[in-house]
């Protein structure tokens, strides 16, 4: 199998976990961890912010914690439909995950974690939506997450910018 059937099917899978948590009222980014070697799922997982209350469980995590305890990490691909935070990149990094598949970076808002990884030695690829319907359907769907609950997707990314610092700070 090609290198971009293996990441539409991997993609088209954390879409339907995207898609499940946003059904159930969630935010709509999911994650795949795969053994690239074995062609193996290690966890998958999505978004937890309103299902669990809580903030720290994005998708990437999700699927981070599904895999539970590995020796370690060095052989997976993360497969996830948004481009990760700068708190889930410093996972995927501090864990030695050497490639990171993106299906949306139109709405995350700066390349700051994609340059991130890449100095960290972190292959990432992102999918285009014009050749990869995954990534067409990872970008519509949280488009439309964003313009029906702006505040939930505030709240994922922290809040927005805290007004008591500056630009300097």
């Amino acid at each position: 199998m090609s290198q971009s059937l293996i990441h539409e099917k991997y993609m088209q899978q954390a879409y339907a976990l995207a898609k499940a948590g946003y059904d159930d009222g969630g935010c709509p980014i999911g994650a795949v961890l795969v053994d690239h070697k074995t062609d193996t799922v290690l966890g998958q997982g999505h978004n937890m912010l309103v299902q669990e209350g809580n903030p720290i469980i994005h998708g990437e995590m999700a699927a981070m914690r599904d895999a539970g305890r590995l020796k370690n990490r060095h052989d997976t691909t993360l497969y996830t439909t948004l481009q990760p935070c700068f708190m889930c990149a410093g996972t995927i990094a501090q864990f030695g995950i050497l490639k990171v598949v993106i299906g949306d970076v139109e709405n995350a808002g700066g390349d700051e974690t994609i340059i991130f990884l890449q100095k960290r030695g972190v292959e990432v690829v992102v999918l285009q939506p014009e050749t990869s319907d995954a990534a067409r359907s990872c970008i519509d769907l949280v488009a439309r997450f964003r313009e029906e609950k702006p505040e939930l997707w505030l709240e994922d990314w922290g809040g927005g910018q805290n007004p008591g610092l500056t630009k300097a700070d």
